[in-house]
């Protein structure tokens, strides 16, 4: 999208400033949290009704999801993200780009809203604007609120959210097993069962991966670590086939899901087991050197704060496993 172009070529071809704006109700949402993005429709088009809304969505919102409104007609068009993004565990090269609803009739006299939902990027680095362009359809008249320069003044400024820093991490993890709330999904193949590894009182088994589409510079890594001794903390995971892994973690917060990276480490209490899997804590492998195929393996090298390092290997499995070989992890 080129939406600087298409504001200043696009412009002349909408209804005048008397219209009223469309604008986001919560105008700004945290990097990594899932945001519900509504759209407050209060006037029509030079007093016509509006019968159509098409909004398309920026890079740094993934996995959108439009709200149906009854009389009205619902169409989602994907294209390819711009970078790949992680949902609880799963990397999601395309995605809804663009919504429209369609069909209906919203009197100018009249007030409705228009409702989407989807997360905002890790990455998108606070501060940053994302513009939600939004072109409102009344017959043959039409209003766009398309300008995404951020000007104050301008007559057709598009739909704006600030992000905002990421929700803090909260503090501490107790003993129960990781991942609480991972998902259900039925089915799911697997990739082979790996060997269990370990390192003093340490041992990590069930150790696999997804295998990724081309392009993908992003995957996600899952094992289970069982410790017989003390306290420790994996500090710091490596692998030769990435720029560098990060220790993540998906938490609901309130109705949504969150992505937490863990800078500190990850805790593994004196005598219990920890599970990284879909859904919950997970290793992200950043920046991949090259794609991963189903059927080949990915060496790991864990640093844990007590035990110290331990080799492992990632069995890759296909694109939807949820288990390292043994039982689905469905229901």
């Amino acid at each position: 999208m080129k939406p600087m172009i298409l504001a200043a070529a696009m412009a002349s071809l909408f209804a005048g400033p008397a219209l009223a704006h469309v604008a986001l109700d919560q105008p700004e949402a945290p990097a990594g949290a899932g945001y519900k993005a509504v759209l407050r429709i209060g006037h029509g088009c030079e007093g016509k009704a509006t019968t159509a809304l098409r909004v398309k969505l920026p890079d740094g919102f993934y996995d959108a999801k439009p709200m149906p409104k009854p009389g009205w007609t619902l169409k989602t068009v994907t294209g390819d993200y711009a970078r790949p993004f992680d949902k609880h565990g799963d990397v999601m090269t395309s995605g809804t780009r663009e919504i429209i609803w369609s069909g209906g009739e919203l009197p100018d006299a009249w007030y409705d809203e228009f409702t989407l939902r989807g997360t905002i990027g890790p990455e998108v680095a606070p501060g940053t604007v994302l513009y939600f362009p939004t072109v409102q359809e009344c017959g043959k008249t039409r209003a766009g609120w398309i300008d995404v320069t951020g000007a104050e003044g301008v007559e057709h400024p598009a739909p704006a959210l600030t992000v905002t820093a990421p929700v803090a991490a909260q503090a501490g993890h107790g003993g129960h097993d990781a991942g609480g709330h991972a998902a259900h999904d039925a089915g799911g193949d697997q990739a082979a069962a790996p060997a269990a590894d370990q390192a003093g009182d340490i041992r990590v088994d069930g150790a696999f991966a997804r295998a990724t589409p081309p392009g993908a510079d992003l995957a996600g890594g899952f094992l289970t670590i069982h410790n017989r001794g003390a306290a420790d903390r994996l500090v710091e995971v490596s692998t030769a086939l990435a720029d560098h892994v990060e220790i993540h973690e998906m938490v609901m917060q309130g109705d949504v899901m969150t992505m937490r990276p863990q800078p500190d480490g990850l805790p593994i209490p004196a005598g219990q087991t920890v599970e990284l899997k879909p859904g919950g804590y997970h290793l992200m492998l950043m920046g991949l050197k090259q794609p991963l195929a189903q059927g080949e393996t990915v060496p790991l090298t864990l640093t844990f704060e007590k035990a110290g390092k331990l080799d492992a290997t990632l069995q890759v499995g296909p694109v939807n496993a949820r288990a390292a070989g043994g039982d689905h992890a469905g229901h």
